[in-house]
């Protein structure tokens, strides 16, 4: 892998790092002292986008796969980056595929950063482009997959830019959901903000954290799958999915945990079904609210049998 890297792009640098560093997210590497990197670009002096034993973040990893396994459809190619910060995916696609242009187009402040290529500060909605584009491509997925709606902006830009049989990347997008048992984070972080001290504080409850895997209950599944082709604004109001699980050993998955109000008991052979609505904020446009509705059928025929349940999470900043 590491001798691969270093044939697509000569420039790539050599480092060992000085001191530990604990990344901020699924895109930022950690490292310890000691530690070798490989440094494929440089977009700034507090920007380096770096490679340690094979991993990149696994997000952008995944672009950057994409982008080199179609580097010949690329190749002298108009691109568009849509949201993209410091220009790490315009990046990959200028040095792997050779496309003819690559717009990066940005309306955040990293754009300052981002100081190469053929840049465009603005919204989706604001841009004005010399030609339209052969492929858009976009890391926009939030936090439950629309959480703050960037995919308006990429549909606006589709629609805009793309032309007729033109490529987009992603092309669709799924939300998975799994149940999982939390008994000690709910234990911890949960039943303590009941009562302490005689007060009322459940409006401060967590509602969501990394869990271990070994929680999982059940494979997961595809609850909303999005074709991004065909997807419209009008559809991003309110999304609709249903669900259904047999509860089985722990699985190797790791989710986000939406944490209920109280456990439900489930057994192994148990059943849960129901539905996830996405709604989408009316005022504030990047928020919205996920609500939950489900049922569990019991496979002893217990008192579990038939119980029904239903909670909302809101998701905002």
């Amino acid at each position: 892998m590491q001798t691969e890297k270093e044939d697509d792009d000569a420039s790539v640098e050599e480092y060992v790092a000085l001191s530990n560093f604990t990344g901020g997210g699924s895109n930022q590497l950690s490292f310890r002292s000691g530690d070798t990197l490989l440094v494929h670009a440089k977009t700034s002096s507090e920007w380096l986008w770096s490679e340690l034993q094979g991993a990149a973040g696994r997000r952008t990893e995944a672009y950057r796969q994409v982008i080199l396994s179609n580097s010949a459809p690329l190749r002298n190619k108009v691109v568009m980056d849509l949201g993209c910060g410091t220009g790490i995916i315009s990046l990959f696609c200028a040095q792997l595929a050779r496309p003819s242009q690559v717009f990066a187009v940005g309306a955040s402040s990293m754009a300052e950063y981002t100081s190469w290529g053929s840049r465009t500060a603005g919204r989706a909605e604001d841009i004005h482009l010399p030609e339209r584009v052969d492929i858009l491509v976009s890391e926009w997925m939030g936090n439950c997959l629309l959480f703050e709606f960037m995919v308006e902006s990429v549909l606006l830009a589709r629609d805009r830019w793309l032309k007729e049989g033109g490529v987009m990347w992603p092309s669709s997008a799924a939300l998975t959901l799994v149940p999982c048992q939390a008994n000690s984070y709910y234990a911890e972080k949960m039943a303590f903000w009941e009562q302490p001290y005689g007060l009322d504080c459940t409006p401060l409850h967590f509602n969501s954290h990394l869990i271990d895997p070994s929680d999982c209950l059940t494979a997961p599944c595809d609850v909303l799958r999005l074709d991004m082709y065909t997807l419209e604004i009008k559809d991003l109001e309110e999304i609709k999915g249903q669900f259904h699980f047999g509860v089985e050993k722990p699985t190797h998955w790791k989710q986000t945990l939406f944490m209920l109000d109280r456990p439900v008991r489930v057994l192994e052979g148990d059943s849960i079904a129901g539905t996830i609505v996405l709604r989408r904020n009316p005022v504030w446009r990047r928020h919205m609210t996920i609500t939950l509705h489900w049922s569990i059928n019991s496979s002893t025929g217990g008192k579990e049998k038939g119980q029904v349940g239903k909670k909302s999470f809101p998701m905002w900043r």
